[in-house]
């Protein structure tokens, strides 16, 4: 994942005369495509999906890199909302499909890492998989998009403040459930 400011100055020379021509996407696609993935398969749970998605999301963008309005979001914006809608577009597919199984990837893990923090991350994910999928997406917006409050809020076609309040629930909701696990597991 790319540091906070870091997604922001490349972003800023998006904006430039020079429109968003191929070395600006090229940019655009080095900056952020293991944010993107990782947005994607936190959502859908399945590396093969997450990957078509990732893909169909940057396509979807090149193609209509010429028509981005930039008083709207900066192309990295753009970028996570088509990705949103396409992964929302993969998790509808699935449930018009009930009967396909559900695979779910299991995540390298660096063994090297303290257990303590193993088990963390763990209670978050079970968490966040206990999360309305309404909570879960603002919540991976936010922090695997690395997006203001200004750029998920048109992420998800609605006000700032909207957004801001959304994020905010959602979080108190991921905390609550991480300790419920935590409690289940001195029980």
């Amino acid at each position: 994942m790319s540091s906070p400011g870091e997604h922001e100055s490349k972003d800023a020379a998006l904006h430039g005369r020079g429109g968003f021509d191929e070395g600006a996407f090229d940019a655009l696609y080095r900056s952020t495509v293991a944010d993107v993935h990782a947005y994607a398969i936190s959502l859908l749970g399945e590396r093969p999906a997450a990957e078509d998605v990732t893909a169909l999301a940057f396509e979807r963008l090149y193609r209509a890199r010429s028509r981005l309005d930039r008083g709207r979001g900066t192309p990295r914006a753009w970028l996570f909302a088509i990705a949103r809608n396409a992964a929302l577009d993969e998790l509808r597919r699935r449930q018009r499909q009930p009967h396909a199984e559900a695979h779910e990837s299991v995540e390298e893990r660096d063994f090297t890492e303290a257990i303590e923090q193993v088990e963390r991350r763990a209670t978050v994910r079970e968490a966040m998989g206990r999360l309305a999928l309404r909570d879960r997406e603002v919540v991976l917006l936010k922090f695997h998009g690395q997006l203001s409050n200004a750029e998920l809020a048109r992420a998800l076609g609605i006000s700032e403040s909207n957004a801001g309040t959304r994020l905010h629930r959602a979080l108190v909701r991921l905390r609550e459930r991480c300790a419920d696990l935590d409690r289940q597991e001195v029980a």
